[in-house]
């Protein structure tokens, strides 16, 4: 019996061993991933509380404690206020661990890429620790979380930006006419698809015999926009590419079809209302599925060496003057320990934060959870207003990222 035991624990300890071995070099490989699955995990926690936590939030008395009694919509916003908050603070302390790390030489490099067990065991004391809270702290998060929630979203136009102008000059740079044509074609394509999507929302969002002047002043305004960027794009002062034009058409136009479906179910001149039980169902999937693949975009983006956002280059180790003539092992080593890391870990974790700002809107309707809208996700006037003024954002930001370099040349864009 004891000699069983024994091989039984020397088993299980070079099993944990081994596990330990593979999970440190995939870490090591994929923290991004890792960090976007973790995000995706609080995603689902907050969603689960939301449905199932308001009965124990209503007996806890820190948290129950108003001169009225508040409806149980309250406790849904709260409960997912809460694990955001907590979300928020893992991300931040280490965006602040992070700042200054230029090469995986620093002994931080270790604790962004491993520790994966404790970090996972932080995260979870400090969501826990989020329900001891008092309500004024999460009321301050709140109001907080609705200016985060705008500059996540303007980090998400910039980084499309950067994206548009840079898939568009590098099939410029292949000078040949295939890719000349393969331009124009997807142009075209996204300038068919916004043009029916225009013709899809004034079916759906202007119905006959209702006063929908709003709803018509958004879609008309960013038809507006797409002859602009078309006129712009094409001056000859500018001399640009329908490329970017036509897919930031595109784009405007999609966000003005999120927010009109953001719309209240019971207002007339929503013409998704006839479906709300099945909106409210797809709203949540997409919205959920849309957050974590932007957050993975942004965050894989913001290490691209062509922004502003990644760490300064630093020369690699041994460049510039012969290797003097130690283990080769040695060697490689060191190299690889002098290499400069390929995107800036603290603003990587800041895009978590401000996107857990931006799920926790998302998943309580900016804050306004009032009657049906209120088991609804991202519906309500302020997320209409949120994604109309996103839309009107992008436009100002393409329509300066052509005019700037010709208003002043001197400068770098």
């Amino acid at each position: 019996m004891w000699a069983a035991g024994c091989l039984a624990s020397c088993c299980a300890s070079c099993a944990c061993s081994a596990c330990q071995t593979v999970v440190s070099g995939i870490s090591r490989k994929s923290a991004r991933i890792a960090y976007c699955g973790l995000f995706a995990f609080s995603l689902i926690v907050a969603w689960i509380l939301r449905e199932v936590a308001a009965p124990l939030m209503e007996k806890i008395p820190w948290i129950n404690h108003f001169y009225e009694t508040p409806d149980r919509e309250w406790f849904e916003t709260d409960a997912v206020l809460r694990v955001s908050l907590g979300n928020f603070l893992f991300f931040s302390t280490l965006s602040l661990l992070m700042v200054g790390v230029k090469n995986q030489k620093d002994p931080r490099d270790n604790l962004h890429h491993g520790g994966w067990m404790m970090k996972v065991i932080c995260w979870c004391i400090l969501v826990i620790l989020m329900f001891f809270l008092p309500n004024g702290v999460i009321s301050f998060y709140e109001s907080t979380s609705k200016f985060g929630s705008g500059l996540f979203l303007l980090v998400q136009v910039v980084l499309l930006l950067d994206f548009v102008h840079s898939w568009n000059d590098k099939w410029v740079g292949y000078d040949e006419q295939f890719w000349y044509a393969a331009l124009l074609v997807v142009s075209l394509v996204c300038y068919v698809a916004t043009f029916s999507f225009s013709g899809l929302l004034f079916y759906l969002f202007t119905p006959s015999g209702q006063d929908c002047g709003l709803n018509t002043f958004f879609i008309v305004m960013i038809l507006i926009l797409v002859f602009v960027f078309a006129i712009i794009t094409l001056h000859p002062t500018v001399s640009g590419s329908i490329l970017p034009a036509s897919v930031i058409s595109f784009y405007c136009m999609y966000l003005c079809y999120s927010g009109l479906a953001s719309e209240p179910r019971d207002y007339a001149c929503n013409g998704l209302h006839k479906h709300s039980k099945a909106v409210s169902t797809g709203t949540l999937t997409i919205g959920l599925l849309t957050t974590v693949l932007s957050v993975v975009y942004s965050a894989v983006r913001a290490g691209s060496s062509t922004t502003l956002l990644s760490p300064p280059s630093s020369p690699r180790a041994g460049g510039e003057k012969p290797l003097l003539p130690l283990d080769k092992r040695d060697e490689h080593e060191e190299k690889e320990k002098n290499k400069p890391v390929t995107y800036s870990y603290s603003f990587f974790h800041i895009i978590f934060s401000l996107a857990s700002m931006y799920s926790a809107m998302l998943l309580t309707g900016w804050s306004t959870s009032v009657g049906e809208s209120g088991r609804l996700v991202d519906v309500g006037w302020p997320s209409v207003w949120v994604r109309m003024i996103t839309a009107w954002a992008t436009a100002g930001l393409f329509i300066w990222s052509m005019a700037a370099p010709h208003l002043f040349p001197d400068r770098e864009f």
